[in-house]
């Protein structure tokens, strides 16, 4: 980008009623935030655009898979003119939930997951063979949030330690999310360093960081609970493991990985074991493992193309919340973004009519600061000191 900042909801409306600072109008905008905000910004931008005869392509979706929260996640994103389904199945569902509450479907577009990419995987080739890859490398990709307790995630690295100990002429790598103190929308309580810290590991398991698709350039065996890195590894025919150790269920993710064929358990591994992914379900999932992905988007390029053609501008939005439809959530997601009822700025709306200063800018990032500091280090040791 040419240029990033951080600004509150009431701001980026001013900055999106173009017509009163004289900005040349975008084409197209892409809401990437959580539930809440979208149905919040499309509220805020019904308002900022009443009366106006053209006005931006609205575009929002998902990064990755949706395993939870389908129907509240998808009837807060109502209202856009492209709702991005990452595969079949999700659009099938999406369609399904719009229809089932009498709201329009026709935002539903089918693409394929955002995040794919890079060189299919070789095979596992023999050890003559093996030279220009290196040791044959098992990667188990972390996730900050699943499992949440302490207990869960230190078997889970107690286990990757002994399959090191096992098989002592592979490379073992815990992929992390991010380092401690980085911001990710999920928040880490209990990062898996900390926890590596009191642990003697082998010497051929390692702790790493950096871009998931360079991980798996030298990747032979990806295990994890659920990350969405068991997506991008299928999408490259890398071996994929999806563990059973603690369960198959909706509080780990893993339950949408039934009907497979990779859930597996540390014992099978450990034994040899290789899942062989169910050709079916892998296309429904919007992996695209059979080459296609180069033409995945092409249907929202061209719905994009037509709406920005279309004669007399497009109709106003349309969210399928508003106060008549939901008088009782509506205006508690809206004034979360100090917004009212019918998407105008609240009396009091922090910088609502100016620019923020630089002291404004440096009390925001003591408070988030302080709110990852307190979410991140206070809340897990009140939650322990009270048995919570």
């Amino acid at each position: 980008a040419d240029s990033l900042r951080e600004v509150t909801a009431v701001e980026f409306l001013r900055a999106m009623d173009g017509d009163a600072e004289g900005q040349e109008p975008y084409d197209v905008l892409v809401l990437a935030l959580v539930g809440g905000g979208v149905q919040a910004m499309l509220h805020g931008l019904k308002r900022v655009w009443e009366g106006r005869s053209r006005r931006p392509v609205v575009v929002t979706g998902y990064v990755g898979v949706v395993y939870e929260k389908l129907a509240d996640g998808l009837l807060l994103r109502h209202g856009a003119d492209l709702v991005l389904a990452n595969s079949r199945q999700d659009a099938d569902r999406f369609r399904t939930v719009y229809q089932g509450v009498g709201a329009d479907a026709s935002a539903v577009t089918e693409v394929a997951l955002p995040f794919l990419g890079g060189t299919p995987y070789p095979g596992e080739a023999d050890a003559s063979e093996r030279h220009g890859r290196g040791p044959y490398t098992v990667v188990f990709a972390a996730q900050p949030s699943v499992p949440e307790r302490r207990e869960e995630r230190a078997y889970l690295l107690d286990r990757l330690a002994r399959h090191a100990l096992l098989h002592p002429d592979r490379e073992v790598l815990l992929k992390l999310r991010s380092r401690p103190g980085e911001h990710t929308t999920h928040i880490e309580e209990l990062p898996y360093q900390k926890l590596a810290q009191r642990t003697d590991l082998p010497p051929n398991l390692r702790l790493v960081y950096g871009h998931m698709g360079e991980v798996l350039d030298r990747t032979d065996l990806l295990v994890t609970v659920s990350s969405t890195a068991a997506l991008e590894a299928l999408h490259r025919r890398v071996p994929t493991v999806v563990l059973t150790d603690l369960g198959v269920r909706e509080v780990l993710g893993n339950h949408h990985f039934v009907g497979s064929g990779c859930l597996a358990s540390w014992d099978q591994l450990d034994a040899g074991h290789r899942p062989v992914p169910d050709a079916e379900w892998v296309a429904r999932q919007g992996v695209a493992a059979d080459g296609s992905y180069a033409t995945a988007f092409d249907t929202a390029r061209a719905r994009i193309g037509e709406l920005l053609a279309a004669s007399g501008g497009l109709p106003p939005l349309t969210p399928y919340y508003t106060p008549a439809t939901a008088p009782g959530y509506l205006p508690g997601i809206l004034a979360r973004h100090h917004l009212g009822p019918d998407g105008t700025p609240l009396p009091g709306a922090p910088a609502g009519d100016k620019e923020p200063g630089a002291v404004r800018q440096i009390v925001r990032r003591a408070a988030r600061g302080a709110y990852r500091h307190g979410v991140q280090r206070v809340a897990p040791v009140i939650r322990r000191m009270g048995e919570l």
